[in-house]
């Protein structure tokens, strides 16, 4: 019993991390290539998930304004409001693609170079925060803030790039839906 009492709070954590960093990007991977047929496409849902995204940043940077003003109660409501709406843009995203066609971006010459390298720098890092988020977080909730302001450092700059450069994406293929 004495055992178990000392075992690290932390490992639940650290195995929850770790499934969900490898579960998310595989599951969604997965249900990209699934159609559901016969239904209506979701064509409503890009600009909802875009005008999701934009929020998002905006929250990320007031998030960052308030805790280096000392508001930990806003930090903290900032960043969990993050942290839902990247879920429920992950959810409006995947039914979108569940239903939709691919959109080819229509763009040409330069234009269409730009669009590529933001597009792959943009779903290399979707992938690469999801794990940065999640240890930032427990981080946080386990109540480890210098090890929390740490990686939030570097949580936070790619965070908000994901977050731009998805409004920046669809932006640039919404004229070819």
């Amino acid at each position: 019993m004495n055992n178990m009492s000392q075992a690290d709070p932390n490992k639940k954590y650290t195995i929850w991390t770790w499934i969900l960093s490898i579960a998310i990007p595989v599951v969604v991977a997965i249900l990209f290539r699934v159609r559901i047929p016969n239904a209506e496409p979701l064509i409503y849902l890009p600009p909802i998930y875009a005008t999701i995204n934009a929020v998002t940043s905006i929250l990320l940077v007031l998030a960052v304004i308030n805790i280096k003003r000392g508001n930990k109660f806003l930090h903290e409501v900032f960043m969990k409001s993050c942290i839902v709406l990247s879920v429920i843009f992950l959810g409006m995203y995947v039914a979108y693609h569940m239903t939709s066609d691919p959109t080819p971006f229509g763009g040409t010459g330069i234009l269409k170079y730009v669009y590529y390298i933001i597009l792959v720098s943009h779903i290399v890092l979707s992938i690469t925060v999801i794990p940065l988020v999640l240890i930032t977080y427990v981080r946080a909730i386990t109540g480890k803030f210098p090890q929390h302001k740490k990686i939030a450092k570097i949580t936070f700059p790619i965070w908000l790039y994901v977050a731009v450069t998805g409004v920046v994406v669809y932006l640039m293929i919404s004229p070819y839906y």
